[in-house]
C-alpha cells in the first residue's frame, strides 16, 4: 500500500462511493469533502462542518479531543469564493486537529494514521466502499464506510469517543432523526420539503453497530458562531451527548449574515480501552437521493425526463442500505480486501500496477451512472458541478479497460444501448447516446467510436462466453460494420471496400481527418477481423470471407503504403482543397447543430492548407487497433518489424524527459520539469502543418497508457516503464490527486487504458465460449504473479521456478483448456485421484464437466522451467498445507 506524507497528502481526495451513486471524498488530511452524492459532480465542496472528531477521558477528566484530520493545506488568504476571508471555517482548520498524519492508498481502501503527542493513542481511520469485481450490486452501494481503530497508548484504561458530525445539506423543513434497529443505531437527516418522487428529494443516514452510543439529532441553534462554538463546548465534557431535538428545521440567515448550523446530528461511539489495548467502531454514511433527470441537455419536458438511480431499486433509503452495509461488513470487507490483495501482491512492475489500481476509482465517481434498470451510462468526465461530455462516448470509452473485464455484465449493457437506440437504418450509429434513452441523437457517426463498438463486441463475447448475447446482437453489428461503404454513409469511409479509410473521419481528438492514416484504418482493420468471426459463429460464411477479404486488402495497403521507413503516418495532400468539396454539403463539425460550413472548419486560407491533420507525424495511436487486437486475440495486423519500428519513433520523438522548454498551446496536463509523452510530433525533417492536428502538444493519460501497452506488447518494458512512471509521477499527491486524473474534466474515463496492464503483462487472453484461457507472461524471470478475471471468476495466477497455479478467490470457472505457450510439456501424467489432463507443447486440456470453485486452487508442478526449457512432467498436486486455499482434487473416471 503506497503511503503519502506530509505535502504529498494535500491533493488527494479518495473517493468513496458505489459505481453509479456518486462519491464523498475523503482527503489526504481526513476532511470529508467533494459531497458528489446529488446527482452530479460537487468538486471542492463541504457539507456543511461535517467531518469526524475523538476524544479521550479518564479518572473524571477530558485528556484530549481534536477533530480527525491533519493540518490545514490550503490557500491561507482563502479557497475559491472566500478569497480574502482566510480558509472557511466548514475546513475545520480552526478546530484542535492532529499533528502528525500518513495516508495509505490502495483503492478501494484509503487509510490515514493519525497521532499526536498530546492525545493518548495512535488512530487509523480505513475508508472504503465495496469494490468486488463481478458482483456489482454490492460494489453499487450508496454509502461510504469507516473503521476507527484507536491503539491506547498509554499505561491507563482510556475511555474513548469516536463521533461522526453531519450536516443536513437540505435547507428549507429538513429533519435530523435518531432510531435504534436492532443492533444498530442510525440518526437519519431528511429533507421533508417534498414527497418522494420529487427530484429534490432525498435523505442521508449515518449508522454504527457500537453497543454504546450517544447522539444529538441537533446542534445548538443560534447565530453567528454559537453552534460550533457550543458542540466544542460539550465535547470538552465528559461523558456522552446529550440529545437535542428541533424537529422539522427551516434554515434562517441570523444577525450579522452568518447561516445558523444547528442542522447539524452527532453520532457517537464509546470504546474503554485497556492500556497497550486496541479498540475500533464502524460507521457508516449512506445516502439515498433517487430520482435523476438530464440536467444538462436543457428544455426536456419533466414527464419525459426522470428516471430512477439504479440503487433506489435495490434500497428503500439511506436507512436501508447502511443497515445493509453493517449486516453484511465483513463479507464485503473481505471480498473487496481479496481483490485489493490480489491487484496489487503483483510482480508486474509498480507504476503499472499503481496506474491500474489508482484509476479503476473511476467507476466510483460521478462520471458514471446506473440507469433504472441497472445499465451503465457515463460522461466521459466531470466539470466541477456537471458531467462532462455526455453520451458514453464511445471513442473515449475505446480505452477504458477495467470494466470490461471487472464488471463484463455492465459492459456488456453498454453496447446493448447503444445498439438498441443509437442506430441508424443506414448502420451509422452517433457516438453519443441521449438521455433518457431513445431521444435522438445530433451527433455524427466517428470511425474510432463506430469500429471500437465492434471490436468490443467481440471482446465482450469472449469474456463472457455469452453465445446468446452475440447472436442476439450480431445482425444490428453487422450494419455498422458495412455503414463503412454504405451509399448512405456521408462521410464516405470506404465505398470501394478497399480495406482503408479514404473519406471524412471523425475520431476522438474531436475534428475529421481526411485520406487513408493507419490509426483509423487499424480501427477499421481490426473490426473486420473481428466481424468476420462472429459471422462465421453466426452462420454467414459468405459474409466472413467478405469481411476477410477486404481485410486483407487494406491490411497490406496499410502495412506497405503507410509506413515511412520509421512509423505509420497519413496520406494527405494538405494543399489541395477540393478533397473538401465532397462534404460541402452538410456541416464541418460532428454535432449536426452547428452551422459551421466544412470549408470554414477545415481550410486554412491564408497558408492554403487543410487544417488539423497528421500530415507525416508521428501520432502516438498510429497503432491503437493492434492495440486491442493483442489484447483480445486477433493477431497481427501491423507487421511485427513495422510495429516495433512505429514504437521507438514514438518514444524518440513523442517522449519528452522535460516540458519546460516545449511549446503547447493547448492543456497543461504536464509542464515544468515534468516528464510526458505528447500526441504528436513532426521530427526533423518531417513537415508540421500550419495548424496541425487538434492536442497535437498536449499530453493525455489513457493515449499514454495505451501506447505503454503496445510497448508492453512488443518487449520494450524499460521505454514503457518510463511513459508510464511519468504520468503517474504528475499525480504523486502534492501536485495533483493520485485518484482523479484529468483530461477532459476530473475522474477521465479515458485513464483506465491502465488496466489493460494486467492482461499484457500476464499474456491473458479468453475464449470462455470455448472454455479456454491462456497465459504468456511478457517477463522472463524465476517468478510471476498476477490477478486475472475471465467469465465468472476471478484470482490470482501465480509462476516460479517449481510449478504454475491458478488461484480461484471468486466465482466459478468452467475450464476446458489452459494454454501455456511459454512452458513446453513432455508428457502428462495422473497423481492419485487427483485431476486427470492431456498436455502438448504448453497446453492443457482438461475432461468436459472441469470447474474450478471459489477457494480452490489448480497447481502444474514438476521439473519445470519457463521458456527455453522443457518440462519434464506434469501433475496436479496438492498445496503446501499452509496455504489458505484448498487444492482442488476431483476424481474422473
Amino acid at each position: 500500500m503506497k503511503i503519502y506524507k506530509d505535502n504529498y497528502t494535500q491533493k488527494i481526495s479518495f473517493p468513496m462511493g458505489g459505481i453509479g451513486t456518486g462519491a464523498i471524498g475523503i482527503s489526504g488530511s481526513g476532511r470529508l469533502v467533494d459531497w458528489e452524492i446529488f446527482n452530479r459532480p460537487n468538486k471542492l465542496s463541504y457539507n456543511g462542518m461535517s467531518h469526524f472528531v475523538v476524544k479521550a477521558e479518564s479518572r473524571g477528566r477530558v485528556i484530549d479531543a481534536r477533530v480527525l484530520n491533519g493540518g490545514f493545506q490550503g490557500d491561507l488568504t482563502g479557497e475559491s469564493g472566500n478569497f480574502g476571508f482566510g480558509p472557511k471555517r466548514e475546513s475545520m482548520a480552526g478546530v484542535p486537529h492532529f499533528r502528525n498524519w500518513e495516508f495509505h492508498g490502495e483503492f478501494p481502501f484509503g487509510k490515514i494514521i493519525f497521532s499526536d503527542e498530546k492525545f493518548p493513542g495512535i488512530v487509523t481511520l480505513t475508508a472504503f466502499n465495496p469494490f468486488i469485481p463481478l458482483n456489482d450490486k454490492d460494489s453499487s452501494i450508496p454509502c461510504a464506510m469507516f473503521d476507527i481503530r484507536i491503539e491506547n497508548s498509554s499505561d491507563d484504561e482510556i475511555s474513548y469517543t469516536v463521533a461522526l458530525i453531519i450536516a443536513n445539506p437540505w435547507k428549507q423543513k429538513s429533519q435530523n432523526k435518531f432510531t435504534a434497529q436492532n443492533k444498530f443505531k442510525m440518526i437519519t437527516l431528511k429533507n421533508c420539503a417534498v414527497t418522494p418522487d420529487c427530484m429534490e428529494y432525498g435523505d442521508i443516514t449515518m449508522a454504527t453497530d457500537s453497543r454504546e452510543v450517544s447522539y444529538q439529532e441537533n446542534w445548538f441553534r443560534g447565530s453567528w458562531f454559537d453552534s460550533l462554538g457550543v458542540y466544542w463546548r460539550e465535547l470538552q465534557s465528559t461523558g456522552g451527548f446529550t440529545n437535542r431535538s428541533y424537529g422539522i428545521f427551516d434554515d434562517a440567515t441570523m444577525p450579522g449574515g452568518i447561516t445558523d448550523g444547528s442542522a447539524h446530528a452527532v453520532l457517537a461511539a464509546h470504546l474503554p480501552v485497556v492500556s497497550r489495548t486496541a479498540g475500533s467502531t464502524r460507521m457508516v454514511i449512506a445516502w439515498n437521493v433517487p430520482n435523476c433527470h438530464n440536467y444538462w441537455s436543457g428544455n426536456l419536458k419533466d414527464d419525459e425526463n426522470r428516471w430512477k438511480n439504479y440503487y433506489a431499486t435495490q434500497w428503500a433509503d439511506s436507512q436501508a442500505s447502511a443497515g445493509y452495509v453493517l449486516d453484511q461488513w465483513d463479507r464485503l470487507a473481505n471480498d473487496s480486501m481479496a481483490f485489493a490483495t490480489a491487484l496489487n501482491d503483483s510482480t508486474i512492475p509498480e507504476p503499472f500496477i499503481e496506474a491500474a489500481g489508482a484509476n479503476i476509482s473511476v467507476l466510483k465517481s460521478p462520471t458514471c451512472l446506473r440507469l433504472e434498470d441497472g445499465s451503465f451510462y457515463a460522461f466521459e468526465g466531470c466539470n466541477p458541478n456537471s458531467g462532462c461530455c455526455e453520451g458514453s462516448c464511445t471513442h473515449v470509452w475505446n480505452y477504458a479497460y477495467a470494466m470490461p473485464y471487472l464488471f463484463p455484465m455492465l459492459e456488456r449493457t453498454m453496447r446493448d444501448l447503444d445498439y438498441q437506440y443509437n442506430l441508424k437504418d443506414s448502420g451509422e450509429m452517433p457516438f453519443r447516446l441521449m438521455l433518457p434513452p431513445g431521444r435522438q441523437s445530433h451527433y455524427r457517426a466517428c470511425a474510432d467510436g463506430q469500429f471500437g463498438n465492434i471490436i468490443k463486441v467481440y471482446r465482450e463475447w469472449k469474456i463472457s462466453g455469452d453465445n446468446a448475447w452475440l447472436k442476439n446482437l450480431w445482425p444490428k453489428v453487422k450494419k455498422s460494420l458495412e455503414y463503412a461503404w454504405h451509399p448512405d454513409n456521408e462521410d464516405r469511409w470506404d465505398p470501394e471496400q478497399c480495406g482503408v479509410l479514404t473519406g471524412r473521419q471523425h475520431h476522438t481528438l474531436d475534428m475529421e481527418l481526411f485520406g487513408p492514416n493507419s490509426w483509423l484504418t487499424g480501427f477499421y482493420l481490426a473490426a473486420l477481423k473481428a466481424a468476420a468471426e462472429m459471422a462465421e459463429f453466426a452462420g454467414e460464411p459468405a459474409d466472413a470471407s467478405h469481411y476477410l477479404e477486404i481485410y486483407k486488402k487494406g491490411r497490406a495497403t496499410l502495412n506497405n503504403e503507410l509506413f515511412n521507413g520509421e512509423y505509420f503516418q497519413q496520406r494527405v495532400d494538405l494543399n489541395n482543397r477540393n478533397i473538401l468539396d465532397a462534404y460541402a454539403g452538410s456541416t464541418g463539425c460532428a454535432n449536426k447543430k452547428h452551422r459551421q460550413t466544412i470549408f470554414e472548419a477545415y481550410w486554412n486560407e491564408e497558408h492554403r492548407e487543410i487544417k488539423y491533420q497528421i500530415g507525416d507525424g508521428c501520432e502516438i495511436d498510429q497503432m491503437l487497433g493492434q492495440w486491442h487486437a493483442n489484447l483480445i486475440g486477433l493477431g497481427d495486423i501491423f507487421d511485427r518489424e513495422k510495429a516495433v519500428s512505429a514504437l521507438r519513433s514514438i518514444y524518440r520523438y513523442n517522449f519528452k524527459p522535460d516540458m519546460r522548454d516545449y511549446f503547447n498551446p493547448c492543456r497543461l496536463f504536464c509542464l515544468e520539469n515534468e516528464s510526458g509523452t505528447v500526441m504528436c510530433e513532426w521530427p526533423a525533417g518531417r513537415y508540421k502543418p500550419w495548424v496541425p492536428l487538434t492536442y497535437a502538444e498536449e499530453t493525455m493519460h489513457g493515449f499514454e497508457y495505451a501506447v505503454a501497452g503496445q510497448m508492453v506488447q512488443y518487449g520494450m518494458i524499460d521505454e514503457a516503464t518510463q511513459i508510464v512512471k511519468a504520468v503517474r509521477d504528475r499525480y504523486n499527491g502534492s501536485n495533483r490527486n493520485p485518484w482523479n486524473e484529468i483530461e477532459c474534466g476530473s475522474n477521465y474515463a479515458r485513464s483506465m487504458a491502465s488496466f489493460a496492464f494486467i492482461p499484457i503483462f500476464s499474456g491473458f487472453k479468453c475464449d470462455m465460449g470455448k472454455g479456454e484461457i491462456t497465459f504468456n507472461p511478457v517477463i522472463r524471470g524465476k517468478s510471476f504473479r498476477s490477478f486475472w478475471t475471465a467469465g465468472g471468476a476471478w484470482g490470482i495466477f501465480k509462476v516460479d521456478s517449481t510449478h504454475i497455479e491458478l488461484q480461484l478467490l471468486y466465482g466459478e470457472l468452467v475450464l476446458k483448456i489452459l494454454n501455456l505457450p511459454f512452458l513446453t510439456a513432455t508428457a502428462a501424467s495422473r497423481s492419485g485421484i487427483k485431476v486427470e489432463f492431456t498436455s502438448r507443447a504448453g497446453r492443457i486440456i482438461f475432461p468436459e464437466g472441469f470447474s474450478l470453485r471459489r477457494g480452490e486452487s489448480l497447481k502444474i508442478s514438476g521439473a519445470l522451467s519457463v521458456r527455453d526449457k522443457k518440462l519434464s512432467h506434469s501433475q496436479i498436486s496438492s498445496c503446501d498445507p499452509a496455504d489458505k486455499l484448498k487444492t482442488l482434487e476431483h476424481k474422473l473416471n
